[in-house]
């Protein structure tokens, strides 16, 4: 301390510093621990209260899941914490019953990374990084409900996640009710006959394994082999965003293989139409519902079948049936089904060389193209690569309208992810199909007139032409003519056509995938399934639940040669043999019996498909969730048809997976019956991202923040000059600022008003510790105006206060309330601001009723402090639950205001009006007012221009 502070302080012994703010905080935040201040009552059941505080209208107030990092928190993760916190004190001090706590999405990669580098069990590291955030987000002062707090790796949490699983996997769609329906009612259908199977046989006739195989083309959760990022350098599948454009694991940079596992899929798909009409009830940003409508992909257009020599069809979905008479080809996806079964022994007599890549017969090209495509990833495989590859199949489809034979060509930049894994290749009318033609010297017909005058001989052509406004050519058989229709005749046509013929129809595709939900790892929640000696899934019993965790060994996967392709995962759960193989009662009448346990794990997604649910009822071990409870926190009402959380605040980066899978997950619940909300959140906003300079020196490594020097605005660290850029705060770029950095400095309410205060909270911002200052001054001037630094008396006088001074503060009322509720916390600290300045400048002791006042709208902001002044106020019960000061109209609107009168453009007189005056008025007492009528000096007038209250313009004749 230098001896300048320490005068100071000796000289105000009752200034608010650090020190200061650091010793009513800690008293405060065990207060309110110990008082259950921000305890919200539910209707009945274990967490029941106060009925008089659950009788208020309720608000749910929601952040995104943290995940507990090993490095903690840096200033930048609180931001929407801090946010939500200032909204949910505001709501409790307007009436309502505010439910807003916060728990931990705790299963994940990066503990079961560290477990692996270190031996350490990953709940042993997750739990020591909980216990640190915990103590990080109370030093904020959040108003949480501590009781319903919990992380997903609790197994009274995933007991439900558990749970939920075998109701979506015990689950079928009804497509004619719309909706998911138990499988036992889908089981009825087939055993009375009025649901036939697919042979036609009776299903008392088939073995358990053909039941449980049809039952798994309707399931809801279902096992199937799907093509995967396959890393034998890493031993684990990869999800794609995990596989760099290089077709590389962007974690060891190993190369990355396609295969096909048997995985654990959720058929999201069956859903997807509702997922994308109940966007429209939602009150999200329009980016977000954009980015899930393009996710999901919903399209209009045909299913063409196009036979092959043989007894096989090709079928394809296109949007652009009516240019069907131009496909002169067609491309499968190298994984496509159909090309074992389609390939002959040899090439074709006549085949093009170039069409044969180099090799003797069709299987050894095939076999070549496919484990070259295998080391792409999608993304890779989607770029608009400048040489366009590919392989001919050796077989030929027929075209259904022409009746030309085309060639099947396999090619990497189709995909089975898209549609049906086959395109019908229209050449002149498609850019990839057109450069593919180019490549492969393949025949292009003009369907569609170009407007241009290019001409209709693709030949000659430099690129294709697509286009939805002009006329069809070429395009007629002996049955049906489309020359000369528009696009959307001709669609029309076409698509009546092939119907009538039985070679395809109107359809509806979406580019939403089922969802791939398994994932070979350890730290992850187990499936509640085992298989019996045939291979037949069975679920547990609900009895059985939770299925916990093994211990392991090794927390590692298997590794293998990285280039060696021909290898499949073999899981850490795997190697515990006693676990993975039990005998057990199913209570199912077949006795015990022997069974394999699943070997996969759930990915991290899971736990937060549903925690909204568990945050209303967290002790329930009967039930998901009191229906009572759900209904009354997140049931339907009016403005909210759909139901769901009132606010949830987290970051723009979850506006697919996370917010799809968690909408899913409601809308199977709610079908099922378990839940009344058909959407998890109703409102949702994205906040921005506080941003840090990056400092790197000549090799481009990051250097201390800290330790960089500025001089004459260039950058120095150690001497040596280094760059400077805006980005993301975090340990790695050696940038990071910790919250309890800033507290110590400062005191957690300056933290709190600083992060609300830099900008608009849906804007990002660059963070700058210098600039903390601002707003602990703002709160010293605040302690100022109410306790004597020197004595630490408090000063307010029961005196009413002056004209002025209600103005302001009624003015300030208004503002920051509205804008309180509006979440534009910036310019609501703005406003106190202004009215904190105003009462200091007017000097002399406040008064109690506008110190009071001051206090409450400062509350919800810096709730620390607030408290401490209330107590000092002589109040014995806490700010938090004292109403938010309402604004005097009287007061608000200003007595007089000043309106400029222009004559030919230049001010002649001001004039001091009543706000509320009308045009007429105003203008009767512009045009009588001596300066006016003196600058007029007689003259006519042309035109008298007003703009009640503030202007009036008078341009003579």
């Amino acid at each position: 301390m230098s001896e300048t502070t320490s005068a100071a302080e000796t000289a105000a012994p009752h200034r608010y510093t650090a020190a200061m703010a650091a010793d009513i905080e800690a008293r405060w935040q065990d207060f309110w621990d110990a008082e259950g201040t921000y305890e919200a009552p539910n209707p009945t059941g274990d967490l029941a209260g106060d009925p008089e505080l659950a009788a208020r209208p309720k608000k749910f107030i929601m952040d995104m899941f943290p995940y507990p990092s090993g490095a903690g928190l840096h200033v930048g993760h609180p931001l929407g914490y801090i946010a939500t916190d200032v909204f949910a004190r505001h709501q409790r001090m307007t009436g309502h019953n505010v439910l807003h706590t916060l728990g931990f999405d705790a299963f994940g990669l990066p503990a079961e990374q560290y477990a692996v580098q270190t031996g350490t069990h990953p709940r042993v590291s997750t739990e020591a990084n909980i216990e640190n955030m915990t103590a990080q987000l109370r030093r904020l002062g959040l108003g949480h409900d501590k009781r319903r707090s919990f992380a997903t790796i609790e197994s009274e949490y995933y007991k439900w996640t558990q749970w939920i699983f075998l109701q979506i996997f015990n689950s079928w769609y009804d497509t004619e009710a719309d909706r998911a329906r138990p499988i036992a009612e889908l089981v009825e259908q087939f055993e009375s006959g009025a649901r036939p199977t697919p042979d036609g046989r009776d299903w008392s006739a088939l073995s358990a394994a053909e039941r449980a195989d049809i039952l798994g083309e309707y399931r809801l959760a279902y096992a199937s082999d799907a093509p995967v990022n396959w890393s034998p350098g890493l031993g684990t599948v990869l999800a794609n965003e995990e596989v760099t454009a290089d077709g590389r694991s962007e974690r060891g940079n190993f190369p990355v293989f396609k295969a096909k596992l048997r995985q654990w899929n959720m058929r999201i798909t069956a859903y997807a139409d509702r997922l994308l009409n109940d966007l429209d009830g939602l009150d999200w940003p329009e980016a977000i519902k954009l980015q899930q409508r393009n996710w999901i992909g919903r399209s209009e257009g045909a299913r063409v079948d196009f036979p092959v020599d043989g007894s096989d069809s090709i079928t394809v979905f296109t949007t652009r049936q009516d240019t069907l008479f131009g496909a002169t080809y067609m491309v499968l996806a190298p994984e496509h089904e159909l090309v074992e079964r389609i390939i002959p022994a040899a090439w074709p007599e006549g085949t093009h060389t170039v069409w044969t890549g180099g090799y003797a017969s069709p299987a050894e090209a095939v076999a070549a193209y496919r484990k070259l495509a295998a080391a792409k990833s999608d993304v890779e495989r989607q770029a608009e690569a400048k040489d366009k590859t590919g392989v001919f199949t050796g077989a030929y489809a027929t075209n259904p309208v022409s009746g030309e034979k085309v060639p099947v060509f396999i090619a990497d930049y189709v995909l089975m992810g898209y549609g049906t894994g086959a395109i019908m290749a229209v050449p002149a009318h498609d850019a990839r199909d057109f450069a593919f033609a180019r490549a492969f010297e393949l025949p292009m017909r003009c369907v569609v007139e170009p407007s241009d005058d290019r001409g209709t001989d693709p030949s000659t052509w430099e690129d294709a032409f697509g286009s939805y406004d002009a006329k069809l050519v070429n395009s007629a058989n002996d049955e049906i003519s489309l020359d000369g229709l528009g696009v959307v005749d001709a669609k029309a046509r076409i698509t009546e056509w092939l119907k009538a013929h039985g070679v395809g129809e109107g359809t509806v595709n979406f580019r939403l995938r089922d969802w791939l939900f398994s994932r070979q790892r350890y730290w992850g929640e187990p499936f509640p399934i085992v298989y019996d000696e045939d291979g037949i899934a069975h679920p547990l019993p609900e009895s059985m639940l939770p299925l916990e965790l093994p211990e392991v060994d090794d927390y590692s996967p298997r590794t293998f040669d990285p280039e060696d392709a021909d290898t499949q995962p073999e899981t850490p759960l795997s190697r515990n043999a006693d676990w993975v193989n039990v005998t057990l009662d199913l209570g199912d009448g077949n006795g015990p019996k022997k069974y394999r346990r699943e070997t996969n794990t759930m990915p991290n997604w899971a736990g937060s498909c549903w925690y909204e649910l568990r945050y209303l009822d967290p002790n329930n071990d009967q039930k998901l969730v009191d229906p009572a409870i759900e209904q009354y926190w997140m049931g339907p009402r009016e403005g909210q048809p759909t139901g769901g959380v009132d606010l949830y605040v987290g970051g723009a980066e979850h506006a697919v997976l996370h917010l799809l899978y968690a909408r899913f997950w409601s809308k199977v619940l709610h079908d099922l019956g378990h839940i009344s909300s058909v959407e998890p959140f109703h409102k949702l906003y994205n906040q921005g991202m506080i941003q840090a300079f990056v400092y790197r020196d000549s090799r481009g490594i990051a250097v201390p923040a800290a330790e960089v020097e500025e001089r004459d605005g260039q950058f120095y660290y150690q001497g040596e000059k280094v760059s400077r850029v805006l980005g993301k705060m975090g340990k790695s770029l050696k940038n990071a600022v910790t919250p309890d950095e800033i507290c110590t400095e400062y005191g957690a309410d300056t933290l709190r008003l600083y992060e609300m205060a830099m900008g608009p909270l849906d804007v990002s911002r660059p963070w700058d510790t210098r600039a903390v200052v601002g707003q602990y001054r703002l709160l010293q001037r605040l302690w100022r105006n109410v306790v004597d630094e020197e004595t630490g008396e408090v000063t307010v006088v029961d005196t009413e206060p002056g004209e002025e001074t209600l103005r302001a503060l009624h003015k300030a009322i208004d503002g920051v309330g509205q804008d309180m509720a509006g979440m534009r916390f910036n310019t609501a600290i703005a406003k106190v601001t202004e009215l904190n300045n105003h009462l200091t400048k007017a000097g002399g002791p406040l008064s109690r009723s506008v110190a009071e006042s001051l206090v409450l709208l400062v509350a919800p902001l810096a709730p620390h402090i607030a408290e401490e002044l209330w107590r000092r106020l002589g109040h014995t019960d806490s700010v938090v639950h004292q109403d938010f000061p309402v604004a005097d109209p009287a007061y608000v609107v200003d007595e007089t205001v000043t309106c400029v009168v222009q004559v030919k453009g230049k001010v002649k007189a001001r004039l001091e009006i009543s706000p509320s005056i009308t045009d007429e008025e105003l203008e009767a007492l512009a045009l009588a007012d001596p300066a006016v009528v003196a600058a007029l000096d007689g003259a006519g007038i042309r035109k008298v221009i007003v703009r009640a209250p503030k202007l009036v313009n008078i341009v003579p004749a």
